[in-house]
C-alpha cells in the first residue's frame, strides 16, 4: 500500500472519534480551541490535519460534582462546546445526528457532536436527561469512575452488582430517546446487565481490549464477542495505560491516592476537578512509565477486529482526557498515520473506512431509526 493510496483513503474516508476530553481542557486553561495550547492533543489545527470528520466533545462532570450540581456542570461544558463551534462557523458545525456528520464532511467541515461523560449528570432524574438530550446530547457514559447510585463502575467500589432497576431505566430512556448508551467505564457486570436490557445497539465509545492489556477499563474477549451480537462497536482508546500492559501495571501496583473530598480515588486515578488535574499529572510523572508504542493502539484495534468481528470496532482516542499517549500518536494530527498503519498492516481499504467511521455510524443511524420507530407508536 503506498503513501498516496493511503492519503486517498483517509481522505475519503468518514472518521469519527468517539471521545475527546477538549471542552475540559479548554475550561481548564481558559483557552480557546483555535488558539495554543502547550497540552492541547486535540484542538482546531490539529483535527483539520488529522482529516477529522466528526469529534464527539465530551460534557464531562468530575465525579466530585455527584450529588453537588453534576447536571448544571454538565450544561455548563455544553455551553463551552457550543460556544467554540459559534467561534468558528467557517471550520465547525455542531451536529445532532448522523446526516449531519455526513453533510460535515460533504461541506469540508469539522461535525462536533456532544457526549456526556458520567451517569451522575443526570442526578437520578430522568428529566435531567431529557434536558440533555434536548441540549444536543446524544450518547451518556452511565458511570465515569465513580460508582454511581444506579450502576456500577469498573474503577470503584461495586455497591449493586451492576445495574439496579433505575439503571435499566436509564438504559430503556435513552433507547426512547435515541440517545447512544455508551458502556465505557462500566463493571463487567453492568456491561451484561445493559446488553440484556437495551433493544439497540450500545458503544463503547473509548475502551480497549483487555487480551492485550489487564486494565479494567478495557473489555475481555467475551464482552467484545457480546458486544458484537448485540450490534454495537468498541471505539479504541489510545491512553497508554490502556493499550500497553506494562503501562497498566505500574499504574495499578502504585500506590493509590488518599480519598479527600475534591478526590474520588478510585483504580483510574483521574482528576476532579482544574487542581487535582495538575496534581494527577505530576503523580503520573512520578510512576517512570514505559512509553507506549504506536502500534500498541494498532494492535488493540486489529485484535478487537479479529475477535468482534471488523464490523464492531471504531476509534475513540481519549485526547484531552489523558497524561500519555503513544509514540507519534500524541495529537489528532496523527489520525492518517492510524490509517496509513492499518492498510500496511494487511487490513483492506473497506475494512479501513469501517473501522475509522462508517461502523459507529450505522450504529447511530439504527439507534436513531428506533427512537423514530418508537415516537411513532
Amino acid at each position: 500500500m503506498t503513501d498516496t493510496s493511503a492519503s486517498d483513503v483517509h481522505r475519503r474516508a468518514i472518521i469519527v472519534d468517539g471521545h475527546c476530553d477538549t471542552p475540559y481542557r479548554i475550561l481548564r486553561h481558559n483557552v480557546h480551541l483555535d488558539e495554543h495550547d502547550t497540552e492541547a492533543q486535540a484542538d482546531l489545527k490539529s483535527l483539520r490535519e488529522g482529516g477529522v470528520t466528526a469529534s464527539f466533545f465530551a460534557s464531562y462532570v468530575p465525579p466530585v460534582y455527584a450529588g453537588r450540581g453534576a447536571s448544571q456542570f454538565a450544561h455548563r461544558l455544553i455551553d463551552i462546546i457550543e460556544a467554540e463551534v459559534a467561534r468558528n462557523p467557517e471550520a465547525l458545525t455542531l451536529c445532532r445526528d448522523a446526516a449531519g456528520i455526513r453533510a460535515a464532511k460533504r461541506d469540508d467541515r469539522i461535525a462536533i457532536l456532544i457526549g456526556v461523560e458520567g451517569g451522575h449528570a443526570i442526578e437520578d432524574s430522568m428529566d435531567k436527561l431529557r434536558e440533555l438530550y434536548d441540549r444536543g446530547a446524544r450518547y451518556m457514559t452511565l458511570t465515569h469512575v465513580n460508582t454511581n447510585n444506579w450502576c456500577d463502575s469498573s474503577g470503584d467500589v461495586k455497591r449493586h452488582g451492576g445495574l439496579t432497576d433505575f439503571g435499566r431505566d436509564v438504559v430503556r430512556a435513552m433507547n426512547d430517546l435515541g440517545m447512544i448508551v455508551d458502556i465505557s467505564h462500566v463493571s463487567d457486570d453492568a456491561f451484561y446487565q445493559t446488553v440484556e436490557t437495551t433493544r439497540v445497539p450500545i458503544v463503547a465509545t473509548h475502551s480497549s481490549c483487555r487480551a492485550l492489556c489487564r486494565h479494567p477499563r478495557n473489555m475481555t474477549d467475551d464482552m467484545l464477542r457480546t458486544l458484537a451480537r448485540n450490534g454495537g462497536v468498541c471505539m479504541i482508546n489510545f491512553f497508554s495505560a490502556f493499550v500497553n500492559d506494562a503501562v497498566a501495571e505500574v499504574i495499578l501496583r502504585s500506590q493509590k491516592r488518599v480519598r479527600t473530598p475534591t478526590s474520588a480515588g478510585g483504580t483510574e486515578e483521574l482528576p476532579d476537578d482544574a487542581t487535582d488535574w495538575d496534581e494527577y499529572l505530576k503523580w503520573f510523572k512520578t510512576l517512570g512509565c514505559p512509553v507506549a508504542k504506536f502500534d500498541d493502539a494498532i494492535d488493540h484495534i486489529i485484535h478487537a477486529a479479529e475477535v468482534a468481528g471488523v464490523e464492531h470496532v471504531g476509534i475513540g482516542s481519549d485526547f484531552d482526557g489523558v497524561p500519555a499517549l503513544p509514540e507519534d500518536l500524541q495529537t489528532a494530527a496523527a489520525m492518517p498515520l492510524v490509517t496509513a498503519r492499518l492498510l500496511a498492516r494487511g487490513v483492506s481499504e473497506a475494512d479501513v473506512e469501517k473501522i475509522l467511521g462508517a461502523n459507529f455510524l450505522r450504529v447511530f443511524e439504527q439507534v436513531e431509526q428506533a427512537r423514530t420507530a418508537t415516537a411513532g407508536r
